[in-house]
Parts: structure tokens; C-alpha cells; sequence
């Protein structure tokens, strides 16, 4: 009822609507309810403020569950006097007020919900109470935390059942079996990573909410046309070099054991030493960088300067060594401050002109893209975290194979488009042949040198990003050979498909987790139980620790106890007090 009025012979399904009926009216009307007598069979109350009259009963009709009003007494006489709290507006009143909106957004905050009460019903909650009812609604509509880590091991092996030759391992410590880390990466990602996708490998990490908290570690590539790749991600208990070191390990056995050699890889970092280290040990053939998104946010943060975040891309862009210096120079200019920062970041790891692997032109990774992925479910179990991936995949996956089906080009989109615009600007050079491989090209305004047969150019475009660059169309055309066979495999329409042509099943959720016939699984025996972290999230913002500039040069404060006038503890921890009480008996 929208006015919350009530009438004598007025019915309800069931006592729990009734009262459910009386509370939503209280609130909403700002009187408390004194409860005199309630059960099964009947109800009556009256208002809890002194004097007023207002009186309420109700029964159960007989061989019904249905509960009507018998009688109304008075009307209310206390006026409104619940402005800054209510009684019935207890955490499950609360869970019932938000339930809804909790489906719709996840991260539904607690004092949105304060709003929404206060805008409603003109009254106002404590902020626990908010936080409280949230986490309790989230458990009613997604499970409880604890019941996921529980579930975990069962949930892995519907993982590997529903798509073979998927990895996905729990790791538990101590005796009782403690969360400790999850490894988990899908057939189809690895298959298409190894046969289709660049061989770049984004690694980053981001903290998950829950109630247990903990970090997402995240492996991810680049396919043909520029797009995300997950390839696995990891969930531990706590982020440090030791769990990077155990993350990469696990990368590297599980594309060990679906390729008989694995490719050289370039990892892109966001700047920790520890993940760069680990990455040396477990990957030594490859090359790592670090993520040039990562590195210009840190240096805005740092020097509040947009020019000077500029001129780092533009650095970073450069394809001479000339053009490189010159750009530093021009930071130098802005901020020596800066300059001088940017040292610590050694070039051959950030800029594109020195940097040794193969990157093709991919100076960030798109780590952030995959975090904005689970962004919403971060608050969730670590089950439904999983759950946000493989859906995020299976509706990837299955959209981008359709759209290639639709292209006729050789080339992937984004390649073709920068294939044809060298094309276009190399149809008006000038080209001089030196012999069967090599090549003079003349432009308005310089002269490069072109070896078709390393594959190579003087403005290094083609090197750096595995296309043929305007230069080496021109030498290409000019001695009628097919660009596009001068082109990386790895850019093709053929090696799109093939990084999205294994599908990701779904996975059956608790109910389908046992055939026709058969009991639900159980835990059979003490090791197969997961139990979550010891560590968790304490409600409420997390606080802030200041330091104060004029505490700095304070000198350090000496406790003294009243009791033996002795430094170094207080009366309360006194182990005096013991023996004079001895002393005294």
C-alpha cells in the first residue's frame, strides 16, 4: 500500500506480509511500534509513544494462512518522531529496501543507500548499518564469501570438465586449509594466444573488495587487430614478488604444456622491480618494458604537468635516436626535476627506438581494459569474480569470431588501414634500385634506405611494427612484389579467426554439478575443504595514516609506569603489581 493507511477486515497472504505491512508503515509514517503480542496466529501492537492511543490487531483466518485486521483503535496523536533513526528499520528491513537495486548495480555504496533512505522515508541509518545490510544482501543474492572458498575446488573442476584442457588450481596453507591462490586460464585462450595473438604479454594486477579482499593478477595479450587478450589471471592473498614469481611460474607451465617450444615474449610491467625480476627468472629469453600508460600517469602524478606527460609519449614514439634526445631535451626544458626522475627508468626499457624485443609498436598494455572488466564484481565472492571473466569471455570470444566473418580483407582491420595509407603517401616517392633486395627512396623531404630482403627500412617503421612503411611500399610496388606477403602473419584475418576458434563452454553452476541419479558432491575428505583467509576487511573507510611535518624532527616519546616509575611500559602491563600483591598476601 503506497499511503500505508490500514482498514478493519483488511487481508494479507500471511503473518510475514502482515508484519512486514506494519513496519513499512511505521517508517514510512514515523511512529515506532510497541510490539505487545506477535506469533503465528496473531498480532497486536500499539504506538511505543507516551499517550498516544493508536492501537492495531490482527489473526489468522482459520484453515487459511491468511491475516486480516480485526481492530484499529484511534489515530495517532504523537505527531512524527523518528526524524534521526527507527527501531523497525532494522539491517534486514534495510536488505528487503535495497535488494533490488543491489542486482542492478553491484556497487550500490553504503551511502547512496543512507540517500535513498533518508529521501524515502525521511529518516536516517548509521553508516555500519548501511555497510552491514549491503554485505548481507550481496550474500542473500550471490552467496556468501566463506561459501564460495568452500566451493572452490569443485568449482575448478567444472572448469577443467567443461572445457578440456583448461588449467585451473587452488592452493591452500597451513593445517586448516587456508585460501592461499588461485590459477586459472581457459584452453581457448592459451590455444589462441600460442596460434593467433601478438606475443605481448600485459601483467598487472588489481585489489579485489570482497570481504576477504586480496589481489587479481592478470596475464594479458594483444590479438591481430589491436584488441584484449586474456590469457590467465590468478587471484592471491597477498600481492608481494614472492606471488608474482608463483604467477609467472604458473603461466610458463601451463603454455609449456600445450606448445613444444613457447615464442620469444615481450612482457609490458607496470614499473615494479619484483614482477621485472621474476620475469628474468621464469621467462630468461624474453624482453620486458614497461608500460608507457603506467609510466606517463606516474609522472602527471608527480610533476602535475601535462606538457611534460606529452613529450614522454612523444620520447617513447620516436623512431631515430636523434628524435629521442631531442624530446628529452625539451623535458629538460619544462622540469630538470622531471628529467632527472626519468632517469631511474632506463630507455631500452620504455622507448620504442631502443628497446631490443619485438613490440610492434604496442607501447601499453591493455591491463587496464581487462580491469574495467571486473571492476563491478570486485565486491563479490571469488567465485563470481571467476564467473565475470569467463562471461566477459564467452560473449568476447563469441562476437569477434562473428565479425571476422565478415571481412574480405587480408588484413585485419587496423592493419589493413595502416597498410593503405602507406600505400597511398609511398605512390608518390621516388624509388632507386641498388640491386635485387635493396632500394633508395626519395621523399619531399628525406631519403631512406629500403632492404626487402631483411625486411628493413632507415626510418625503422618496419621494424618496429612488422607492416611494410610507406618506404618499403614504394621499393615493394616498384619491383612488383605483394606488400602483403612482406606483412607479419601474425596481422591476418587467418590468424584472427584462429586466436578466437576454440570455444568457451559454460560451466554449470552447484545444480549441474552431479549426473542424474547421483547424491550432490560432498567433501569426501578433510583436504578438499577451502577455507577463506584469516585476514579480513575491517568495516567502514579505511583509515588514513598522516604524517604530520612538525612531528618529524619531534623526538620520540618514553612511556613511564606510576606504579615502579620504570621506562619502557605503562601500570596495566607492570610486572610489579604481581609481586607486591605477593608481598602483601
Amino acid at each position: 500500500m503506497d499511503d500505508h493507511s490500514f482498514v478493519v477486515g483488511q487481508e494479507f497472504p500471511d503473518v510475514k506480509a502482515f508484519r512486514s505491512a506494519i513496519k513499512e508503515a511505521a517508517i514510512a509514517q514515523h511512529f515506532e511500534l510497541h510490539i505487545v503480542k506477535s506469533d503465528l496466529i496473531r498480532y497486536f501492537a500499539k504506538c511505543a509513544a507516551e499517550g498516544c492511543p493508536w492501537r492495531i490487531r490482527a489473526v489468522k483466518l482459520p484453515n487459511a494462512p491468511t491475516f486480516a485486521i480485526r481492530s484499529i483503535e484511534a489515530t495517532h496523536t504523537c505527531g512524527k518522531i523518528a526524524q534521526n533513526g527507527h527501531h523497525q528499520a532494522s539491517v534486514d528491513w534495510v536488505v528487503n529496501f535495497i535488494e533490488e537495486r543491489l542486482r542492478d548495480n553491484i556497487n550500490y555504496k553504503p551511502k547512496d543507500i543512507l540517500h535513498d533512505i533518508h529521501k524515502q522515508y525521511g529518516i536516517t541509518i548509521p553508516y555500519k548499518q548501511a555497510w552491514r545490510a549491503k554485505e548481507r544482501g550481496l550474500a542473500a543474492i550471490y552467496g556468501s564469501s566463506e561459501e564460495a572458498y568452500c566451493l572452490l575446488p569443485l568449482y575448478c573442476e567444472q572448469i577443467k570438465k567443461s572445457n578440456p584442457g583448461s588449467i585451473a588450481e587452488v592452493f591452500t596453507v597451513g593445517s586448516d586449509n587456508r585460501f592461499h591462490r588461485l590459477f586459472a586460464s581457459f584452453y581457448a585462450s592459451i590455444h589462441g594466444f600460442l596460434n593467433g595473438c601478438l606475443p605481448i604479454v600485459g601483467l598487472g594486477g588489481i585489489h579485489l573488495k570482497s570481504k576477504y579482499l586480496g589481489t587479481l593478477l592478470s596475464a594479458t595479450s594483444v590479438d591481430p587487430d589491436g584488441g584484449l587478450f586474456p590469457l590467465a589471471f590468478g587471484v592471491v592473498d597477498v600481492e608481494n614478488d614472492e606471488s608474482w614469481m608463483w604467477f609467472l611460474s604458473e603461466l610458463h607451465k601451463a603454455l609449456e604444456v600445450h606448445s613444444e617450444k613457447i615464442p620469444q615474449l615481450t612482457f609490458l610491467l607496470d614499473g615494479q622491480k619484483g614482477i621485472a625480476e621474476s620475469v628474468k627468472r621464469k621467462f630468461p629469453s624474453s624482453s620486458h618494458a614497461f608500460c608507457m600508460r603506467h609510466l606517463s600517469e606516474s609522472i602527471g602524478k608527480e610533476f602535475k604537468n601535462s606538457r611534460l606527460v606529452h613529450l614522454l609519449w612523444k620520447a617513447a614514439y620516436s623512431t631515430t635516436t636523434s628524435g629521442f634526445k631531442e624530446k628529452l631535451l625539451e623535458i629538460e626544458e619544462v622540469s630538470s626535476e622531471a628529467a632527472k626522475w626519468l632517469q631511474q627508468f632506463s630507455p631500452p626499457h620504455w622507448a620504442l627506438v631502443y628497446f631490443e624485443g619485438i613490440r610492434y609498436g604496442h607501447l601499453s598494455s591493455n591491463i587496464e581494459e581487462f580491469h574495467r572488466w571486473i571492476l563491478e564484481a570486485r565486491e563479490l565472492p571469488i567465485i563470481q569474480v571467476i564467473e565475470q571473466v569467463h562471461s566477459k569471455l564467452m560473449a568476447e570470444f563469441e562476437e569477434r569470431r562473428v565479425k571476422s566473418l565478415l571481412w574480405v580483407s587480408v588484413l585485419t582491420p587496423s592493419a589493413e588501414n595502416r597498410l593503405v595509407e602507406a600505400i597511398s603517401r609511398g605512390s608518390t616517392y621516388q624509388v632507386l634500385r641498388s640491386d635485387e633486395v635493396e632500394f633508395e627512396v626519395l621523399s619531399a623531404e628525406r631519403s631512406d634506405i629500403v632492404n626487402i630482403g631483411t625486411h628493413s627500412c632507415s626510418c625503422r617503421d618496419w621494424q618496429l611494427y612488422g607492416i611494410p612503411c610507406s618506404h618499403a611500399v614504394a621499393a615493394l610496388i616498384s619491383s612488383r612484389k605483394d606488400v602483403y606477403a612482406f606483412t607479419e602473419k601474425c596481422f591476418s584475418v587467418a590468424s584472427f579467426r584462429e586466436a578466437y576458434a576454440e570455444d568457451l563452454n559454460p560451466i554449470p553452476w552447484r545444480i549441474g554439478w552431479k549426473k542424474e541419479g547421483e547424491a550432490p558432491p560432498m567433501y569426501d575428505d578433510e583436504m578438499r575443504v577451502v577455507r577463506p583467509p584469516k585476514f579480513r576487511r575491517p568495516p567502514g573507510r579505511p583509515e588514513k595514516k598522516r604524517i604530520c611535518v612538525e612531528d618529524l624532527d619531534r623526538g620520540k616519546h618514553t612511556v613511564r609506569c606510576s606504579r615502579c616509575n620504570q621506562t619502557g611500559h605503562y601500570k596495566t602491563t607492570c610486572k610489579a603489581v604481581t609481586m607486591n600483591s605477593i608481598e602483601q598476601f
